[in-house]
Formats: structure tokens, C-alpha cells, sequence
């Protein structure tokens, strides 16, 4: 059978919840990317770090990469900033230095005050955004500054758990201003389309943890892609998602990409007996597989029933899978 990975030049990886969680790697992951020949790019909506100490952490993680693999919302953001405004003109920063000296790489003058007279403000995640610099922000803003947003990741995954992402900090300047912000990260298709341009690839898979960002990501630009359940997205969101973030395979971890690619393609699987009673889907057989195959059989039947109420089964070891989704 076809190994997963080997239909695919290039893996286009997420690395928070993908790879890692904070300071450590996810387990396994390094060695499940060391096992082909395509290329990795890392594809990450985090703006507070840069490409060369994002590459120097993988580097240290054991990951194989290097500075030019790595592809941040923050250059697709000051991007889209050089791309729509005067060559030296002001840019409110909020976030990192790592941001705003993506700013000056492209020719803009990053600034941290209203009174600089921004024209437009770029916003990625940063642990020290307070109130002060969200009101120079909400100023520029209100003024008619253009606002671009790196990311809009409400969470962001470590190793103690799910924290704020910058995407909380965008519904603050949102709500306090009443604009929407240009998008730069996934599942905008900037981002994408930069590491699409960057890789030079004939056909890439992307990779990630989350629905709403890796492979809602995917659909923007028309890829392939595989959902991990190592990060933020759970069983229970696979089987409520939407069109847009449904993905092509879907595993427990990584190591997917070293087995044959119909071991975790989401489709019908005739080994389970599955059916539809009024708002309940029903598993009538024994446990014929795993967790994640149940999973991957389920979920077009869930994806074609979104008014499903209940998953109900006939046996017992089924049912504990199923309860421990927690829908």
C-alpha cells in the first residue's frame, strides 16, 4: 500500500500542538519526520518569534530545519502592509520585537505610539500586550490607520494547557473599535499562498492540530491535509466541522505519514456498521478497529446528518470510545 507522505513533495507542518507544546516536542514527532524525503516547511501563525529563532528551538528539539523552511504570519503581515501603504511610512507594532523588525526588513518604520502618526497597525501575539498598547492601537485604528492582524487564534497551546492567543487580542481592538482587521495567518490564505511560493511545490499536504486555522488553512488555497489530535481540535469538533474544515486524514499522531495513506483517510469504512436512527448515529457492530478509524468512519455520516444529537452503540467497548469524545 502507498505510504501516506510518499503521495505528497512537501509537508507544510503547523508547529504549535503540531510539533510542540511551549518548551517541549510533542513525543514521537521527530522521528515520524525523519522517516521520507519531502521537504519540511514550517508554517507557524505565532508573529512573536522570528524565522531564525524559531528554526534554532526546532534545531534544538531535533527537527530538521533551517531559517529559509520556516514561513511566520508575521513577514505575510508586514507584506500586506508594505503592500498597501508608502515605502518608509509609520506602523504601529503590537507584539514582539521579532514583528516589528519584520516591518523594517520591508522597508516600513515601526512605531509604539499614536502620536508617531501610524498608518497602519500590525498586530501578532506577544505575552506583554496590556491595555496601553492596545489603546495606542484602538487610536490609530478609530483614526483610519490600516489594520492588519497576524493571526486570529483565540488559544494558544503549552505545555500547562490552552492559553490566550492573539486572536483574543484582536476581539479587544474589534470590539473597541467596530473594524475588521486584514488577516495574514492561517486560515486566511496569505500565509498559505507565501509558503506555497517559498517551497516551490508541485503537491504539499499541510499538517496541524487545529480545524479552524491548519485545515480550514488548507481548504483556503485548495490542499490536502492532515488533522492531528495533539493540540486543540478533538474528536468532538471533527465530527461537528463544517465544509470548510473538514479534513483529508485525520490520527492520533504523527507517525500517520509512515503508514499507508487509506489507514487514515477520512471516507466510509466497510468494517463498521453504521447507520442513522432520527438524530442518533448508530454503531450496530463489535469494535472492528481503533479510536481513530471509528473516528474517520464516522464522520462523513456525521458531516451528512449536522443535526445528529447522540452517537449510540450497540456495544459497550463502542459506546466507552464514544463517550469519552465527550459531544
Amino acid at each position: 500500500m502507498t505510504v501516506l507522505r510518499s503521495q505528497y513533495d512537501v509537508l507544510l507542518l503547523d508547529l504549535d500542538g503540531t510539533l510542540y507544546a511551549g518548551a517541549h516536542a510533542i513525543p514521537g514527532t521527530q522521528s515520524a519526520l525523519g522517516q521520507g524525503s519531502q521537504a519540511l516547511y514550517y508554517v507557524t501563525n505565532n508573529a512573536s518569534r522570528s524565522p531564525s529563532d524559531v528554526s534554532a528551538h526546532l534545531t534544538e528539539l531535533g527537527f530538521d530545519s533551517t531559517e529559509d523552511r520556516v514561513v511566520t504570519s508575521s513577514q505575510t503581515a508586514a507584506r500586506l502592509v508594505a503592500e498597501r501603504v508608502a515605502p518608509g511610512s509609520a506602523v504601529l507594532i503590537v507584539g514582539t520585537e521579532a514583528l516589528a523588525d519584520e516591518i523594517t526588513a520591508v522597508g516600513l518604520r515601526p512605531v509604539r505610539a499614536f502620536a508617531d502618526s501610524p498608518v497602519a497597525v500590525v498586530q501578532g501575539h506577544s505575552t506583554t500586550t496590556d491595555w496601553s498598547i492596545l489603546a495606542e492601537a484602538c487610536l490609530a485604528i478609530r483614526g483610519g490607520a490600516l489594520w492588519v492582524a497576524a493571526n486570529l487564534d483565540t488559544t494558544l497551546p503549552t505545555e500547562r494547557g490552552l492559553v490566550l492567543g492573539n486572536g483574543s487580542m484582536v476581539a479587544a481592538l474589534r470590539a473597541a473599535t467596530r473594524q475588521e482587521p486584514l488577516v495574514a495567518g492561517k486560515p486566511a490564505a496569505p500565509l498559505m499562498n507565501d509558503a506555497l511560493r517559498r517551497s516551490g511545490c508541485a503537491k504539499p499536504l499541510v499538517v496541524g492540530d487545529r480545524l479552524d486555522t491548519d485545515i480550514e488553512g488548507a481548504h483556503a488555497v485548495s490542499l490536502d491535509s492532515l488533522l492531528v489530535l495533539t493540540g486543540v481540535s478533538t474528536a468532538a469538533d471533527v465530527l461537528r466541522a463544517p465544509a470548510v474544515q473538514r479534513p483529508t486524514y485525520i490520527s492520533a499522531t504523527l507517525d500517520s505519514l509512515n503508514q499507508p495513506a487509506v489507514e487514515s483517510l477520512v471516507g466510509t469504512d466497510s468494517k463498521w456498521a453504521i447507520s442513522v436512527r432520527d438524530t442518533a448515529l448508530c454503531v450496530d457492530g463489535p469494535m472492528v478497529g481503533d479510536e481513530m478509524s471509528l473516528l474517520r468512519a464516522l464522520s462523513p455520516v456525521a458531516w451528512a446528518h449536522p443535526s445528529f444529537t447522540t452517537i449510540e452503540a450497540a456495544d459497550a467497548e463502542v459506546q466507552r470510545v464514544v463517550d469519552s469524545w465527550q459531544l
